[in-house]
């Protein structure tokens, strides 16, 4: 799964990476969590031959889909992740697999070691080769009984590789450079057209880093928190002024 991520490279790099125009400034954020707002990319309207526009659209989505049938929010679960296996057919998540696929910038993800079905020893898990990379997407705009209007999103998941197995069986999917356009493209490209997109990443793309308990907080917000456990329990991780969550001006809001 992946419930926890971080982008910190600068709008610019993240718009070029994307493929998408200007991006609005946003500062780094390095423990993202379910409910906030994040970045997801579209397939913008076509342009005709020759056009200097971007054809790909960046957007603000909540982070845990909802899908435009459910009635009551409050008795729905938070949908952050969507199984790839499954997303095509399952009620929550085929409309926006057959319509609004997205991409989801990144720098890398957190997991954590299962013991005793408690949270265990914590992963930053980033690529080797260092840069940003994009997970698979869905967006949903929910319409709310009061007719406000709000665009939410999920990552899609499948079995871990072999290099990250030993930490989580699942891992989200990661769809590369050469592969954008085809994924976001949803007019011409059904499920079964991108159906092998839904793979993990190859044993060695990514590595594992152990690091402390610090991320296990949403109010933790700083790059403190992706530096390699020692083993040892830190000053700061005992001292570190908490704020609120939510109350991190840092970490971005958007309702």
């Amino acid at each position: 799964m992946c419930g926890r991520f971080a982008l910190t490279a600068t709008a610019d790099q993240t718009a070029a990476f994307a493929g998408v125009g200007e991006v609005e400034e946003f500062p780094a954020r390095y423990n993202i969590a379910p409910t906030q707002p994040i970045m997801m990319v579209l397939a913008g309207p076509p342009q005709p031959p020759g056009s200097n526009f971007p054809d790909r659209q960046a957007m603000l989505v909540r982070w845990g889909l909802i899908p435009s049938w459910v009635k009551d929010t409050r008795a729905f679960p938070l949908l952050f992740n969507a199984r790839s296996e499954e997303a095509a057919t399952k009620a929550s998540f085929r409309t926006a697999m057959r319509h609004r696929r997205a991409l989801v910038p990144a720098s890398g993800f957190y997991e954590w070691q299962q013991k005793g079905g408690r949270k265990g020893q914590a992963y930053w898990v980033r690529p080797r080769r260092g840069g940003l990379i994009a997970f698979a997407g869905l967006v949903e705009t929910y319409a709310e009984p009061g007719g406000s209007e709000m665009d939410t999103g999920t990552i899609l998941t499948t079995r871990a590789n072999a290099g990250i197995a030993h930490i989580h069986e699942r891992m989200p999917v990661v769809i590369e450079e050469q592969d954008f356009a085809r994924w976001l493209d949803c007019r011409s490209q059904e499920p079964r057209h991108i159906a092998d997109l839904l793979r993990p990443a190859e044993p060695d793309f990514f590595e594992a880093i152990p690091v402390s308990g610090l991320v296990n907080k949403v109010a933790n917000t700083g790059p403190e928190i992706q530096e390699r456990d020692t083993g040892e329990v830190s000053a700061r991780s005992e001292n570190q002024k908490r704020r609120k969550p939510g109350a991190d001006d840092d970490q971005m809001t958007l309702f």
